[in-house]
């Protein structure tokens, strides 16, 4: 049978045993603790399947939303999941919530699910494997900018602070975006001194050799099985002596041969999923799931909301 658990309910112990399992850096209950609190629970077989649920309240409705930082969520299982376990869960989201925009993961597929899901791109390449025949696969366009990098006089550094990383963020791309504010870039910094703690994240910078001035940095969540590349800053210099390409291709170096994924993340952007399918990894597909049970007033409203954020 499947429980629907309020916050206070939940046996984390338990929980983030099968999270392990999965190797979902998002679904650990100290990940949702800090970028979604309260968050509540479907649990089936003491935890042997469980979901998480991330909700809000507006107008008076309760509804559930993909939190910042949490590419993917859904159901996760000890077992293979099938399509009756899935769908069990999903019709188990208790009626409270009237509206749904959430995101699933990579393991939760239907063998007929045209009407019921809209799938994303996530880019993974597998490191178990030797570094140089994972260099061979890389695009040419790839090759050519790492060349250009080498020839930059680049290093790795690991003296950096999630502070450095959202600095860079903000004072470049993120300074012509409206996306996050402050609330979500302190959330981030929280997040990422945590799991450095758990051992579960590190950060690296790229500079050039005997100068300080940070050209990139990038924080990475880690599981015993994968390598989330979660949030990274770059400088207009960083962009034009390649040095993004310079820290993914040393951080894929470092673990190769090992039996890790290494996740990029994204992306539904075409530039940036062209620049992560550069480095020889895959494209993978994962659900998004949606529902409204709104009334019509409900939905009106609803409108009026989204128009506003």
């Amino acid at each position: 049978m499947i429980q629907y658990l309020e916050h206070n309910q939940i046996d984390k112990k338990k929980w983030d045993a099968t999270v392990e399992e999965c190797g979902n850096i998002y679904a650990y209950s100290w990940y949702l603790d800090i970028v979604h609190p309260q968050w509540e629970a479907l649990v089936e077989d003491d935890y042997d399947t469980v979901m998480p649920l991330t909700g809000g309240k507006k107008f008076g409705v309760h509804y559930l939303f993909q939190p910042y930082f949490v590419q993917q969520l859904g159901v996760f299982s000890k077992a293979t999941l099938n399509d009756d376990k899935l769908k069990g869960f999903l019709d188990a989201i208790p009626s409270k919530y009237r509206f749904c925009e959430i995101r699933l993961n990579e393991s939760n597929t239907l063998s007929n699910d045209k009407e019921l899901f809209e799938y994303h791109r996530n880019v993974l390449l597998d490191l178990n494997q030797d570094f140089k025949s994972i260099r061979e696969h890389y695009h040419t366009n790839t090759k050519r900018n790492l060349a250009k990098a080498e020839s930059n006089n680049l290093q790795i550094v690991d003296s950096v602070i999630p502070y450095h990383v959202v600095a860079l963020f903000t004072d470049n791309r993120g300074a012509l975006l409206n996306k996050w504010g402050d609330a979500e870039y302190a959330r981030l910094t929280a997040l990422t001194k945590v799991a450095v703690n758990k051992k579960h994240a590190f950060i690296l910078g790229v500079t050039e050799k005997g100068v300080g001035q940070l050209l990139c940095a990038a924080i990475f969540m880690k599981t015993k099985d994968r390598i989330t590349f979660l949030f990274s800053g770059l400088t207009e210099e960083g962009k034009q002596r390649q040095a993004m390409t310079y820290l993914l291709d040393q951080v894929i170096q470092k673990y190769a041969n090992q039996p890790i994924t290494f996740d990029f993340e994204g992306s539904d952007d075409d530039n940036l999923a062209r620049f992560y399918l550069g480095f020889g990894g895959q494209e993978v597909k994962y659900p998004s799931y949606s529902f409204n049970r709104l009334s019509p007033m409900g939905k009106a409203l609803l409108k009026i909301w989204k128009r506003k954020k």
